[in-house]
């Protein structure tokens, strides 16, 4: 109950983080996009495009975060929570584009055998506009990307964000001083460089989440030898770990006990001793165990991880 009402109000307060980056981020958007016309930056065009991507993964986040929220059904045993995993699927996929057109668009403005007129001022001014917006959104974002897979995959969109207007910024301030518009595209396969790796972490979470996998901190064999430590217990077996959505563990075992356990009806206070160690040791949002006495394991087909 309590991890219940603890994910509750970090769901509650994560829409509201959401919902008020978004609105920073929908603002700024049209002052880039004006700013990039007024300037004829293709530079900061180019950056507005990006922080559509922030805006519209932004967006899912919040849309994948109110299903998550949603209880759970006889159909949806576990509810909705997978929603922000696949949210952060969709957003870590959405960098990998934005990574990939960046790039692309970079070699091409640097192999360009022309140059555009760019007004180095109204771009400065506008990219350190940007930037303040994406340090905004990002602190709004950092408390709730340590608990969520989902707000991490938006926090990492604006932070890629943020390192263009850094990237855009530094620039102007080169074509100011020498007139080389080349600096905006080697900025830009800069900006490529570092959005990759941050795009990589993140799938690879996602994959281990949607692929049933121990959580990344989660050791099974601790886990284990917790277990074989409590009184009573002789074994363990078809042990699983795994997570619905970041910082969700679900648990589950068959373990092996003394015919006393069941003689002396110890079983209920054994399952709460496993279950409290499961939840105070490592965290794990449900565990499920299933109490086996000596002669029934030793013709079970038992499948070991």
């Amino acid at each position: 109950m309590a991890h219940d009402e603890r994910g509750h109000s970090h769901s509650s307060a994560n829409r509201r983080r959401l919902a008020i980056a978004i609105a920073i981020i929908a603002v700024f958007l049209v002052v880039e996009v004006v700013g990039a016309f007024l300037s004829g930056s293709l530079a900061l065009l180019a950056d507005a495009g990006h922080m559509v991507s922030d805006l519209l993964a932004l967006v899912v986040a919040l849309v994948a975060t109110g299903i998550a929220a949603r209880p759970a059904t006889d159909r949806q045993t576990f509810g909705y929570q997978r929603a922000e995993v696949l949210g952060a699927l969709f957003n870590g996929l959405l960098l990998v584009v934005v990574a990939v057109v960046v790039a692309i668009e970079a070699t091409g403005r640097l192999f360009s055998a022309t140059d555009s007129l760019v007004q180095g001022t109204p771009l400065l001014v506008i990219a350190v506009t940007g930037l303040t917006a994406n340090i905004v959104v990002m602190l709004i974002l950092r408390a709730g990307a340590q608990t969520s897979i989902n707000l991490r995959a938006a926090y990492l969109e604006v932070l890629g964000d943020m390192f263009g207007s850094i990237a855009t910024i530094v620039a102007a301030v080169v074509i100011l001083l020498t007139g080389f518009e080349k600096a905006d595209a080697i900025a830009s396969l800069l900006i490529a460089a570092i959005i990759v790796p941050r795009a990589t972490s993140l799938l690879r979470d996602v994959v281990r989440v949607l692929s049933e996998a121990a959580p990344k901190d989660t050791s099974v064999a601790e886990i284990r030898h917790h277990i074989l430590e409590t009184r009573g217990v002789v074994g363990v077996h078809d042990v699983h770990v795994w997570a619905i959505t970041s910082g969700a563990p679900v648990f589950s075992a068959h373990v092996i006990v003394n015919r006393s356990v069941f003689a002396e009806g110890r079983t209920g206070a054994l399952l709460d001793e496993l279950g409290a160690c499961l939840t105070d040791h490592f965290d794990v949002a449900h565990s499920t165990f299933q109490l086996e006495p000596v002669e029934h394991a030793a013709h079970e087909d038992r499948h070991h991880d």
